[in-house]
């Protein structure tokens, strides 16, 4: 028992050792799938805001799914998609040499399933509160729709713009469920922060538990600051030239 004693680490220095990477690899998700959600997301909420067909119901309702979908659901059905003895996976794999179970693409594709609701809905609301006029007026001067999108439109939804970003990318970072289905929790590949917590827990290395949770607690804290003063200052009533 003496020698056990003498080797047992202590745990100022367990905290030392604590691994940043789950950290840098949570970001580095968060970041490409926010770039590519706005580049997804900005014509899909163009057309549900403008569409008449009756077919965008259902196109809502599918991206608002993952709003009230258990991430276990989610993340099993994209499982079994992804996976080379299935469908998806297989022709995937066959025909592209491309395996997106148990990797970092993998994560990336998951979480834009998991997160599309959170930057097409405030796109999509900010859309639907401008006012029509304001599109045909630039019609009138003889302005192509995608003049009017990125000059006329955007500029005025930069809140709902802003919160779509921040949302998004906020709501990546806390991912759990869906990339434990999809990542395996592999170290120096999927093992994000929310996962390194969870090992950490169940570890009862609660120093290192508690540096990846204060990290994501103030950088969520920080987001949601953010989006709010930013929409405070949009409100605002501007001031006449």
């Amino acid at each position: 028992m003496g020698y056990f004693r003498k080797k047992a680490i202590p745990v100022h220095k367990i905290a030392s050792m604590t691994d940043w990477q789950p950290l840098w690899l949570s970001f580095r998700l968060a970041f490409v799938t926010t770039v590519i959600l706005l580049a997804i997301s900005l014509p899909l909420a163009y057309w549900l805001a403008y569409s008449r067909l009756r077919i965008k119901a259902i196109v809502e309702a599918l991206i608002s799914l993952p709003m009230v979908l258990p991430p276990s659901v989610l993340g099993f059905y994209l499982l079994i998609a992804f996976s080379p003895a299935h469908g998806p996976g297989r022709l995937l794999d066959r025909y592209f040499d491309i395996r997106l179970v148990f990797t970092f693409s993998g994560l990336v594709v998951a979480s834009l399933f998991y997160s599309l609701p959170f930057m097409v809905s405030p796109l999509l609301s900010g859309f639907k509160s401008l006012p029509p006029a304001l599109r045909e007026a630039s019609y009138t001067l003889g302005k192509s729709k995608t003049t009017t999108l990125v000059k006329i439109l955007l500029p005025n939804i930069r809140p709902s713009l802003l919160t779509g970003v921040v949302l998004s990318f906020a709501h990546t970072i806390g991912e759990f469920g869906v990339v434990l289905m999809i990542g395996g929790n592999i170290p120096g590949q999927t093992r994000v922060a929310s996962l390194a917590i969870f090992d950490e827990m169940e570890s009862m290395n609660y120093s290192a538990a508690n540096k990846y949770a204060l990290v994501l607690f103030l950088l969520s804290f920080c987001i949601l600051l953010v989006v709010y003063l930013a929409n405070h200052y949009f409100s605002k009533p501007q001031p006449l030239s």
